[in-house]
């Protein structure tokens, strides 16, 4: 027979043993990967589920705040979501302040501790789209009308801005010539209304555009090009 101290000797090593190689439950529930992805200012909080969790048998609960400040807001439209995102946009449109969000997971009555992304600034971090590009034929030469992205409805709609009130933008316009298949960059510049000239007759070009920020010296995806035949 085991001796006695020896016997409660086992049952500590073993309480212990089993502690440290098992995680308590709310830290497998805990959200993971809780970002932002942004494009023209559309904030999306974002995030994947603990490693406890499939299906659709948790909820989430969603709390953002400014930097510096000490007091978390809820998002009243994600609170007990079913969703991996929340929109933040409006509650992140002052695009020069650092903002955090974080995100709490709750499954069969237990909660886990928050996830908070890391400080994320809309003015540094938003991704912008392509231009709109629209192509009008003119007496042999091409005139190329360029849009920056949309924000929001709401900075439309309240502040009447677009894009360019915040950034420095300057746009970049290609031809591809289809028989040679080579590409000549046309335009550089702040214009949104550029002419391509002097376009020999019975030829095929397409033509394509991105917008470059030389403060963040980031620029943009290329839009899909716009193909025309010249008559």
């Amino acid at each position: 027979m085991m001796p006695k101290h020896c016997f409660l000797g086992f049952l500590i090593s073993f309480f212990l043993t089993g502690v440290a190689g098992t995680q308590p439950a709310h830290e497998s529930l805990k959200p993971q990967r809780v970002q932002f992805q942004s494009r023209n200012f559309h904030n999306i909080l974002q995030w994947q589920p603990g490693r406890a969790l499939t299906g659709n048998s948790s909820v989430y609960f969603v709390q953002y705040k400014i930097y510096g400040q000490r007091q978390w807001k809820n998002k009243e439209d994600c609170w007990g979501t079913q969703e991996l995102f929340c929109d933040l946009t409006s509650e992140t449109s002052d695009i020069q302040e650092p903002y955090y969000g974080r995100v709490r997971a709750a499954s069969a009555g237990s909660y886990s501790d928050w996830s908070m992304t890391p400080r994320f600034t809309p003015w540094w971090e938003t991704k912008i789209d392509p231009p709109v590009m629209n192509i009008t034929q003119v007496n042999g030469s091409l005139l190329v009308i360029l849009h920056a992205p949309n924000l929001p409805h709401r900075y439309q709609k309240e502040k009447n801005i677009s894009i360019e009130d915040y950034y420095e933008l300057v746009y970049r316009v290609f031809i591809i010539n289809n028989s040679l298949e080579k590409e000549q960059k046309v335009y550089e510049g702040a214009h949104r209304v550029v002419e391509i000239e002097a376009l020999p007759p019975h030829s095929s070009y397409c033509v394509v555009a991105e917008i470059y920020q030389p403060m963040l010296d980031r620029r943009s995806q290329r839009s899909e090009e716009r193909c025309v035949e010249i008559p």
